[in-house]
């Protein structure tokens, strides 16, 4: 399956639309036509003019809403990257603008299959993915999950779309997205927040505020590149930088204690978790 940085042009198989332009949304459609997709297949249903414009001038047709799309044959897929608030709103014409053999791929968390089969029918083909925000810079993780009716060619084309901005793995289970939203979905934000509280503890260690933040948004840019090139496990990493004795290995029994990094970070997986349950219900 080509990916991110594939040469082969990315072919959709036949009119694309994608209903939606925010920040996910128009990541996706960068990581598409970086990779070849042909602008002219390429239909963008937005309501913000402004988010939608700039690939407007690229040669994609643009509509505020899906019953505005001029007529022609189906598409071969309709992505769906609005809000799930916004999901009923936006899709309130996309069984008209489906056709039997559109697939439906939609990256809403929250918003279940059945959601989707009870408006595109039971027989559509439905493929839900779970992306995050590292999309934007094509270093994205997504996880998918698809219904009895997608077919094999409808998955292959599922991935190679989301392929275009990271990596790409498959659960049988829908309920499983629920934990991938947990992890994945919101997994940057954790490192951020990591980042933020790298850079005030250095602070508060003495050093200048500009610097320790500088210090820490290289140090964990740093380490993620790392983890990504090497073929070791994160815990022979984690081993290596820490000396026997040393100042890393002092830090790590407060990060490591049973009352630790560990135990937070399942509270927290947990209570996305369980709210990304609640909103599916």
């Amino acid at each position: 399956m080509p990916g991110a940085g594939s040469d082969e042009k990315l072919d959709l198989g036949g009119p694309l639309i994608l209903v939606g332009c925010g920040k996910m949304g128009a990541a996706l459609l960068e990581g598409w036509l970086r990779r070849g997709a042909a602008p002219r297949d390429i239909a963008v249903v937005e309501p913000h003019a402004e988010s939608a414009a700039p690939f407007a001038a690229r040669g994609l047709v643009h509509a505020a809403r899906l019953d505005e799309l001029p007529a022609g044959r189906p598409a071969a897929v309709m992505v769906l990257a609005v809000k799930p608030q916004q999901m009923d709103a936006a899709i309130g014409a996309g069984a008209a603008a489906a056709g039997p053999g559109t697939l439906i791929l939609s990256i809403a968390a929250g918003r279940t299959m059945g959601a989707f089969e009870a408006v595109f029918g039971g027989d559509a083909a439905i493929v839900r993915a779970m992306p995050n925000t590292p999309a934007a810079v094509g270093r994205g993780m997504s996880v998918l999950c698809a219904n009895a009716a997608a077919s094999s060619r409808q998955k292959a084309l599922a991935e190679t779309l989301m392929a275009a901005v990271g990596e790409v793995a498959w659960v049988g289970d829908e309920a499983l997205l629920d934990a991938v939203t947990a992890v994945s979905g919101g997994g940057p934000a954790y490192v951020f927040l990591l980042i933020e509280c790298l850079a005030r503890a250095g602070a508060e260690a003495g050093l200048p505020e500009d610097l320790s933040m500088r210090i820490a948004r290289a140090t964990v840019a740093g380490a993620g590149e790392l983890v990504r090139l090497s073929d070791l496990p994160a815990a022979k990493l984690r081993e290596n930088v820490t000396s026997p004795a040393g100042t890393t290995q002092e830090a790590l029994r407060v990060l490591m204690a049973p009352d630790g990094l560990q135990a937070l970070m399942d509270r927290a997986i947990a209570a996305a978790t369980r709210r990304a349950r609640e909103l599916a219900s």
